[in-house]
């Protein structure tokens, strides 16, 4: 496996570059926009593909990288579902899995820094965002924190790991770069408490200041969605009721770029084809199915995503290789249940 620990001065951040092997798909968690030049020479170096990139949460310190290195890799960009951040292509719940070639991602929902807090489990590891540090945890007095959800989070769900679980933390200001969920239960000063109430007496006292970048980066990371009205503006999209009303139509080709697990959680449109994102370049080259679909049908193709993003970024694409009648649904999924849209289940 490829594991990269990066980290920014600037913000005490450390980023996360994860992969199966060289030449294979990658993730990264927790980008920096100042150093998204810097992780893209990194995946060129290693021979990667950036497919995803995930936030734990919306960070007040740093402005994220998530959009920037959409624009640049069309990778898809994860959040939790409870993110402000106006739109991500793919928002994840406790339960769900993050999954790229080799590597799978167990989402933990661990509030309390923040109201959208995640920590992802893999194998050996565990990334805790701002929920656990090194030593620490996450400060809990903005952005909808909570100290008594953040106790549940790190006793009831984090400290449940086994010890030798390692932990690596989304921050950390002494030069620490890594711990284990051991460690944390016998050294870290916050976890000594008795009682919820004990730790809620605690984290209420700390009395921080706000972070430096805190009134820059909160609204600028609540803006990171890809602009679709750009696409709309080119005529390459359709409302959720103008699909709603071209459903069912032979000259139709309806095209669900989600996974899996999204498709089965959340339903799809009746009579819609599966081309999952990732493998899409592939698709619609020439010889690929939907290219051939398009050519040799005239149908046309018809995007549709969780939010619109993977299918605003398809569209591009698909012009990009000559099919010229390529659309998507604004919005997406959650725009097309919003409009009483019809869904199949199973």
């Amino acid at each position: 496996m490829i594991f990269r620990q990066l980290f920014d001065s600037t913000s005490g951040t450390y980023t996360y570059l994860l992969a199966s092997r060289p030449g294979g798909e990658a993730l990264i968690i927790d980008p920096v926009l100042e150093k998204v030049d810097r992780y893209l020479q990194l995946v060129r170096e290693l021979d990667l593909k950036l497919v995803k990139a995930a936030d734990t949460h919306l960070h007040a310190d740093h402005i994220t990288g998530l959009g920037a290195l959409r624009d640049r890799t069309r990778c898809v960009t994860v959040m939790g579902e409870q993110t402000k951040a106006d739109v991500v292509s793919m928002r994840v719940a406790e339960g769900d899995r993050i999954e790229i070639e080799g590597i799978r991602l167990d989402v933990l929902y661990t509030p309390g820094h923040t109201d959208d807090s995640y920590s992802f489990l893999m194998a050996d590891r565990v990334f805790t965002g701002d929920t656990l540090l090194i030593r620490g945890t996450g400060r809990t007095d903005f952005q909808n924190g909570d100290p008594r959800a953040q106790y549940d989070s790190i006793f009831h769900k984090l400290l449940q790991l086994p010890d030798a679980t390692f932990v690596y933390p989304a921050h950390d200001y002494k030069g620490d770069t890594v711990s284990t969920i051991g460690e944390e239960k016998l050294f870290n000063p916050r976890l000594k408490v008795t009682s919820i109430d004990e730790y809620a007496a605690l984290m209420n006292s700390l009395n921080l200041p706000n972070p430096k970048m805190m009134d820059v980066a909160v609204p600028a990371n609540m803006q990171v969605g890809l602009h679709q009205d750009e696409v709309a503006r080119k005529g390459w999209a359709l409302s959720a009721a103008e699909a709603i009303a071209l459903c069912g139509r032979p000259d139709i080709a309806l095209v669900d770029l989600r996974e899996k697990s999204e498709r089965d959680k959340h339903g799809t449109i009746p009579g819609s084809l599966h081309a999952p994102y990732p493998s899409l370049q592939e698709e619609i080259a020439a010889g690929g199915p939907l290219h051939e679909l398009a050519a040799a049908s005239g149908k046309r193709i018809v995007f549709y995503c969780a939010f619109g993003e993977r299918s605003a970024m398809a569209v591009q694409a698909a012009q990009d290789l000559g099919l010229k009648s390529a659309c998507h649904i604004g919005g997406g999924i959650a725009a097309w249940k919003k409009a009483n849209g019809p869904l199949a289940r199973g």
